[in-house]
């Protein structure tokens, strides 16, 4: 049976399914999926060597932009974050016709939304004065290179990130490597973390490429129909993991290069068995398995997902081959996604300056984040982890920012126990939510969570991190 494919939604696995293609269209998917997915495979997942730096080519692109714009890039990225705080004050609080641009670009932000990107302008102006012109003394609590130029590096990444990763995208999501990753792993994915198959891509493009990146992949998908509420919610808070390149720069500074790989690998696995429980307690349990059209998900929907393991090749496959013949204009859809990509940006980055220098200033210039760690010293001594007290604060600081944990502890590498410093790599690894980048990042997507419930996500994720470090921890030292 022929089917137009602008009238079904071949997002839906029983719908593809029972799509009929000709010999011909057969051999064109075929081809298109092949090419397409080396391309894809190529850029997000095969470090490669260049002029003595190793990193997939979709980190190389968008740091090679950031390194050849340089000063040039920091200010384009700060007029957009001043120009998008002049722009929400007046289309939140001033504009009165609903159908402007502003209006509607603003119209789902809550109240206080401009205040952040108003004191995130603001913040990012005291910062590139105090880059470019020498005499300009800002205040140090946002100038500190702890605090603001941390944070805003973050945010120029994350600016390039965006765009890039809306260029590349539709390689990854459009020609069905998706849905044949999918297929291969729907019987795992599924019964231990309750999310479809294909979420397996979205974890592998967080460790290889950026968090940022997993996030968005899941936002594309939710808005596409593939994900749920809840399948979403459960995708982005559990496996937007750190990427590689993070990872070591993290496990350096605390001078634990040595154990990379088994530290790392560890970090992995621990971030998936953190996975399993999450979704099996509030508040992510209690999310709607309803798509962002309102359908409610059916147990048919979920079934189509299922293959006989005999099968999941052939039928991963022929899904991988049906997607690619039915692709969308590649120019088209590459315009589609970046056009996406750029519509968050100011939102983003603009976001992630404002919490992530507040967060830097609460942990830096507070005790508020010490008392808290506090109430996680008693659980490390209890689990036999040395230096129980000094290591204890750091932990719930990740909550600002995921490389503020090791930071805390640097000056004291030198007389912390190996055990100690393996412990704060590993939980600032696994907590994933934290304000300085994917908080901000997910709320900016419209990601099917409140920033309430990721604060509770992330402590249950901080609380069952600890005992599973921890008995890592035994069996690698």
């Amino acid at each position: 049976m022929e089917s137009d494919k602008n009238n079904v939604n071949l997002n839906n696995n029983a719908v593809l399914d029972q799509l009929t293609l000709s010999d011909s269209q057969k051999r064109q998917g075929a081809v298109k999926a092949v090419i397409f997915t080396l391309i894809a495979v190529f850029i997000f997942f095969v470090p490669v060597t260049i002029k003595g730096t190793t990193d997939v080519v979709f980190g190389i692109v968008y740091k090679s932009i950031k390194s050849n714009l340089g000063l040039l890039g920091s200010w384009l990225g700060g007029i957009i974050i001043m120009g998008n705080a002049i722009a929400s004050i007046y289309g939140k609080y001033l504009c009165k016709r609903k159908d402007s641009f502003l209006y509607r670009y603003y119209a789902e932000d809550s109240v206080i939304h401009p205040l952040f990107y108003l004191f995130g302008g603001v913040c990012t102006l005291i910062l590139l004065l105090h880059f470019t012109v020498p005499s300009f003394t800002g205040p140090a609590c946002i100038t500190s290179p702890d605090i603001g130029e941390t944070v805003y590096s973050i945010a120029m990444d994350v600016a390039l990130i965006i765009p890039v990763s809306g260029i590349f995208m539709p390689f990854l999501l459009n020609y069905g490597i998706v849905d044949f990753i999918g297929s291969l792993l729907e019987p795992l994915m599924r019964p231990v973390f309750k999310t479809p198959g294909r979420s397996a891509v979205n974890a592998i493009a967080s460790f290889v490429s950026s968090a940022s990146v997993g996030v968005l992949i899941t936002s594309k998908l939710y808005k596409s129909g593939v994900y749920t509420k809840k399948e979403a919610a459960l995708i982005a808070t559990g496996f937007s993991a750190v990427s590689v390149g993070f990872a070591y720069k993290v496990i350096e500074t605390a001078g634990l290069s040595d154990y990379f790989l088994p530290i790392y690998f560890i970090a992995m696995l621990i971030t998936l068995i953190i996975s399993f429980f999450m979704c099996r307690i509030p508040p992510l349990s209690r999310k709607q398995s309803v798509y962002l059209d309102g359908h409610e998900q059916t147990r048919e929907e979920i079934q189509a997902e299922k293959i006989p393991a005999r099968s999941v090749v052939r039928i991963g496959g022929a899904r991988a081959i049906k997607k690619a013949a039915t692709a969308p204009n590649f120019f088209r859809e590459i315009r589609s996604s970046l056009l996406d990509s750029c519509f968050v940006l100011p939102k983003v980055i603009s976001l992630l300056t404002a919490a992530g220098i507040v967060a830097m200033i609460i942990a830096t210039y507070t005790p508020v984040f010490h008392w808290i760690g506090k109430l996680f010293e008693p659980l490390l001594v209890l689990l036999g982890v040395p230096d129980a007290a000094q290591i204890a604060p750091s932990l719930p600081v990740g909550i600002a920012e995921m490389f503020l944990p090791v930071l805390l502890i640097a000056d004291k590498v030198g007389r912390l126990s190996l055990e100690a410093r393996y412990m704060v790599v590993t939980v600032s690894m696994v907590q994933i939510i934290f304000f300085s980048e994917t908080i901000v990042v997910m709320l900016s997507t419209k990601i099917p969570v409140t920033l309430k419930e990721l604060v509770i996500c992330f402590f249950e994720r901080t609380v069952l991190a600890i005992p599973i470090s921890a008995l890592f921890m035994h069996l690698l030292f």
